[in-house]
């Protein structure tokens, strides 16, 4: 296929942050073509349920598409799905697809990532039937059917995906060992004792969980399918595995044409690469970010949606620079867990509620400020924490203790509006 088009916009990927932009893009005022390019057979459309209601078969597919199918033709949105690009000509402006060459006057890189896989060296490992990676719908598909057969799961990660499968197989009844190399579950992103309180929300659902333990390997059946997992010397028998041990930005694209690569593809604050004319947006770029300090990149829904606000915006000739703060959330049986901020450095938790009671905060101080939040099933409360952090509060950490006192009390005056 060959299109030409002297105000064509180009989007590699149709995730989130694809499909967002797109319709933000069109909705802007561009009149021009806009193509979205998706190597899966899927619109756009949500991944979070992926690891619960889509997995448990308690939601569709077609319940997950971000709009439906004819909002594309109404917006004059090309969707070609099933198609990989594989290569930028930045001085040609085209880019080389599975389904031809394709021009652009701009390209957006909507690349998102890919499971980290299994380093050991067994090679039989990537092809046992019954060892799964979620990240797609494809991937929630493969492992359906062995979901629902399934009397023992191990996980290998005590990440939100790990522990998100974990309760929705308790759910059905599931045997589940989860294996985590690290000394506690969700050391990345929490303090101890939100991991102490998960440990034990999980324990008490009947999951097994083993942390600090190094997987050394599998055993294996006739059909190489995995019967068992090796870990920390123990044999953990197994009729799925299920591995969720992080997520690798897909850059190489981006890598290949030259592009400036910082922990994902680096973008200014209206998501443009070191090419004026290619943008980059959602899980694969590192954007530089006033509140962190210094160039992160973001693997949440949040991100995704409004940084290619922004970047459409900028299309439309709309400064808007991203510098959200982030913020996130993992839904594990009837807990909404919800995170604003990043909390690495930080020197002082303070508890809000106890956590015997299922409902609680945490708030995470550095130099007395407040840098981040997790809040554990307290909505409306989390939404005066993201002001919190915004403001960058340093309120008297007994007073956010007490909750006696309104939490929306300790918001400064100049961010109280």
């Amino acid at each position: 296929m060959t299109q030409t088009n002297e105000d064509a916009v180009l989007i590699i990927g149709a995730g989130q942050a694809a499909g967002e932009f797109a319709f933000a893009l069109r909705a802007g005022g561009h009149t021009g073509a806009i193509t979205l390019v998706g190597d899966e057979p899927h619109p756009p459309y949500q991944r979070p349920p992926l690891s619960k209601a889509y997995l448990s078969g308690e939601m569709g597919l077609d319940r997950l598409h971000l709009r439906p199918e004819a909002a594309y033709e109404t917006a004059r949105i090309m969707f070609l799905p099933n198609t990989r690009a594989t290569a930028i000509d930045r001085s040609a402006k085209t880019v080389a697809t599975t389904a031809g060459t394709l021009p652009y006057q701009k390209l957006v890189l909507a690349t998102g990532g890919r499971p980290r896989l299994l380093a050991l060296p067994d090679e039989r490992i990537a092809r046992a039937p019954n060892l799964h990676y979620l990240r797609t719908a494809g991937h929630a598909d493969s492992m359906r059917e062995d979901f629902a057969a399934a009397t023992r799961l191990v996980i290998i990660g005590g990440g939100y995906i790990g522990l998100e499968v974990a309760a929705v197989a308790r759910k059905r009844g599931i045997d589940v060992t989860v294996i985590e190399a690290m000394s506690r579950v969700l050391q990345r992103v929490t303090a101890p004792e939100l991991s102490a309180f998960y440990t034990e929300v999980h324990s008490q659902a009947g999951v097994n969980i083993l942390v600090e333990t190094a997987l050394t390997g599998f055993e294996f059946d006739a059909a190489g399918r995995i019967t068992a997992v090796l870990a920390g010397g123990n044999t953990i028998p197994a009729d799925l595995v299920i591995a969720g041990i992080g997520l690798l930005p897909n850059i190489e694209l981006a890598a290949d044409a030259g592009l400036a690569i910082d922990n994902g593809i680096a973008v200014d604050e209206y998501g443009q690469t070191s090419d004026p004319d290619i943008f980059a947006i959602g899980d694969c770029a590192s954007h530089p970010s006033a509140y962190a300090g210094r160039r992160i990149r973001l693997e949440s829904v949040p991100n995704a949606i409004e940084q290619a606000r922004s970047t459409a915006a900028f299309f439309s000739g709309e400064k808007k620079p991203y510098n959200a703060i982030p913020w996130f959330w993992s839904d594990q049986y009837d807990l909404k867990l919800q995170m604003v901020g990043l909390n690495q450095g930080f020197d002082q938790v303070v508890l809000r509620g106890a956590p015997a009671t299922r409902s609680f905060m945490a708030f995470y101080l550095k130099d007395g400020v407040v840098i981040a939040v997790d809040s554990v099933s307290r909505l409306a409360e989390f939404m005066v924490a993201k002001r919190l952090v915004a403001a960058k509060a340093k309120p008297d950490p007994a007073s956010l203790a007490d909750e006696t006192q309104p939490l929306k009390s300790l918001v400064p005056a100049s961010a109280a509006a």
